[in-house]
């Protein structure tokens, strides 16, 4: 935070516009606190939300975000999703502009057999109910014995531990790697050595990883919380369940590895959706939103 007042206090003069980065847990705050100092150098902001519990942050501190958000020059949602939350609680200039990637990057592999070889690329914590995936590698492996996740992800609050004792208490340390941070070059090198892409949150927007696994061509098996749903249609662009739905997680890798041409077809599909997110299409988006603030 420090180093964030720092840099906008150095460069005040030079700075026309800013953009904060907007989540919903203590790093709100942080937002809060720049937009403030930005009002009082009357220099416009524009809160680029991300998080999918922001509807708690506008539910818990409603002072707090009429503060940031109604005084900002616009907000940018990078999902629908959040668009229509914000919408609901009074915030109608809400400009959608998704996450981007540079597609180029993403070498997609057409897969024709699946198994349950499991990609899970989150930060390690409760949100994100990592112990879910390990979970799932239990119950796959009654049919699939030979079953691999690779978890990578730093640690948050502790939950890499807890996946840790849970992997021995559940008997499949043997089928998980836990990787650790890795960098984004790394994690999508090793994508390719994979065939299913988990996502377990319990509340989500629009996660970057998810679309890049879209890119990568592995079939992704998402619970369906938050802005999952605008993302992914279940059964066409990727696979949805129920928040805490284990079982029904399991079924959906089976039917992959069961149904290859269904898989193939979701997957291809899927690239087709991310296509959209290039970051060669996005950024006319965002010059048009730049634009706009210079004429004011």
């Amino acid at each position: 935070m420090l180093h964030m007042i720092q840099g906008l206090l150095r460069n005040r003069r030079e700075t026309s516009l800013v953009l904060l980065d907007t989540y919903s847990t203590s790093a709100f705050w942080y937002a809060w606190l720049l937009a403030q100092m930005c009002r009082i150098l009357n220099i416009p902001y524009i809160p680029i939300l991300h998080g999918g519990e922001l509807e708690n942050r506008l539910q818990r501190s409603p002072r707090a975000s009429l503060l940031i958000f109604m005084h900002a020059f616009k907000i940018v949602s990078p999902s629908l999703f959040l668009q229509s939350v914000f919408r609901k609680y009074g915030y109608q200039d809400v400009i959608f502009i998704p996450n981007a990637i540079q597609l180029e990057r993403y070498n997609f592999s057409n897969r024709k057999f699946f198994s349950p070889r499991l990609l899970w690329v989150r930060a390690f914590h409760k949100l994100y109910q990592p112990q879910m995936a390990i979970r799932v590698v239990k119950e796959l492996t009654i049919m699939y014995p030979n079953c691999k996740l690779l978890m990578a992800g730093q640690d948050k609050d502790g939950s890499l531990e807890m996946c840790r004792r849970l992997a021995h208490e559940l008997e499949v340390a043997d089928n998980i790697e836990f990787a650790g941070f890795l960098p984004k070059a790394e994690w999508i090198d090793r994508a390719a050595d994979f065939d299913i892409f988990l996502n377990t949150t319990s509340a989500d927007n629009m996660p970057v990883s998810v679309i890049e696994s879209m890119a990568l061509g592995l079939p992704v098996v998402s619970t369906n919380v938050g802005g999952i749903p605008y993302l992914i249609e279940n059964g066409v662009t990727g696979f949805t369940v129920d928040q805490h739905d284990v079982r029904g997680m399991v079924k959906a890798v089976e039917f992959i590895c069961e149904n290859p041409d269904t898989a193939s077809y979701v997957a291809d599909e899927a690239r087709k959706k991310v296509e959209a997110f290039d970051w060669a299409t996005i950024r006319h988006q965002w010059n048009l939103l730049f634009q706009s603030a210079s004429q004011t």
